[in-house]
């Protein structure tokens, strides 16, 4: 080969590199790229909008101190409850059975602390132990027997509302009892002044709870593991992740949260009733998928649950201070719930 034939090959080479390009975003493949690494953002936005709003629609009303104070009592139960659905969902599961865990963990604090006589620094701890047997048991069913975990807490909740009613006998521990054996029960409903207004114990609890979670799976190790088994469990277990391991670990931890929200909802309705929060499953995944975490795993924040607890908050109250029916109320959450999980598939769809 000449010396002419040879630089002419190169000059050829050089101009196939040099045309290659990485092909350029369009404006919906800009803001996906941005919503994606941004979760939070959305929601955010929904929330401020929803305040405004109902602000304009309900009037000074709303913006009230006690309103907006009355609004964060209201979801905090929920928002804990979220903060353990998000770890599941995380993982690209699924848990049907929280509110019914937490039901029962508040009926054997209370049975243990009034009926048996058992101190409340003892039995507060049993509760949460219960909790995180119950969350040992779906996450068995999951990673031992394989069982879906819709289909395993499906199973579960129902078998755990009825262990509720049967240790329960059916009734209710009344405030006057707790008051009398374990006042402490309560602590969590107990309200504090801050800027001019009230806030229960339990509204810190859940922002504590938020922070601390936002902290483990953020700046751990466990946090990264518990992303990875949800994006895509193969390749996390080829990485060396003991993916088994890290799914009992998170049912285990939401068993914990379970137990925990039972303690706060005691002080929040001053009383133990076995059918109480009957559908706060419900709730706990609606607040997960309008704060953005994706029901396919591996992407979500438990900030933006809080956020979506939030939302749902703000709605329910702007509603009824407007005058809205509660079936409208309902319909209207029912639309969040579609509106937020077709935007996360537009997001999934437009990264692909």
């Amino acid at each position: 080969m000449t010396k002419q034939s040879f630089e002419t090959v190169l000059d050829e080479s050089d101009t196939s590199v040099a045309e290659f390009k990485t092909e350029k975003r369009g404006f919906l493949g800009q803001i996906q790229h941005i919503l994606h690494g941004n979760i939070t953002i959305v929601p955010m936005i929904v929330l401020i909008l929803s305040c405004l709003g109902f602000g304009f629609v309900a009037g000074e009303r709303f913006f009230t101190p006690f309103n907006l104070s009355l609004i964060i009592q209201q979801v905090t139960i929920i928002g804990i409850l979220g903060i353990a659905q998000t770890l599941i969902i995380l993982t690209a599961g699924i848990d049907l059975s929280v509110a019914a865990i937490m039901i029962l963990t508040s009926v054997v604090m209370g049975n243990f602390a009034v009926n048996i006589g058992v101190p409340a620094f003892l039995a507060i701890p049993l509760g949460f132990i219960v909790g995180m047997v119950c969350g040992a048991v779906n996450g068995l069913l999951i990673t031992r027997f394989k069982l879906p975990p819709f289909i395993a807490t499906l199973g579960t909740w129902n078998i755990f509302f009825a262990l509720n009613l049967w240790y329960s006998g059916s009734q209710s521990i009344r405030s006057q009892s707790i008051d009398k054996a374990a006042p402490s029960l309560k602590f969590f409903g107990e309200r504090v002044d801050v800027f001019g207004t009230q806030f229960t114990y339990g509204s810190f609890l859940m922002i504590f709870l938020c922070i601390l979670f936002w902290y483990l799976l953020n700046r751990t190790a466990w946090g990264k593991h518990v992303y990875a088994v949800g994006d895509d469990p193969e390749a996390a277990e080829l990485a060396g992740i003991r993916t088994k391991r890290i799914l009992m670990s998170v049912y285990i931890v939401a068993g914990l949260l379970c137990g925990i929200a039972a303690w706060a909802a005691v002080g929040r309705i001053g009383s133990i009733s076995p059918q109480s929060f009957y559908e706060g499953n419900l709730e706990a995944i609606t607040a997960v998928v309008i704060g953005g975490t994706s029901l396919f795993g591996g992407r979500g924040s438990v900030v933006g649950t809080i956020i979506g607890a939030l939302i749902v908050g703000v709605f329910r109250n702007g509603l009824a201070l407007a005058g809205v029916d509660v079936l409208w109320q309902v319909f209207a959450i029912g639309w969040l719930i579609i509106i937020a999980v077709a935007f996360d598939q537009w997001v999934r769809k437009v990264s692909s």
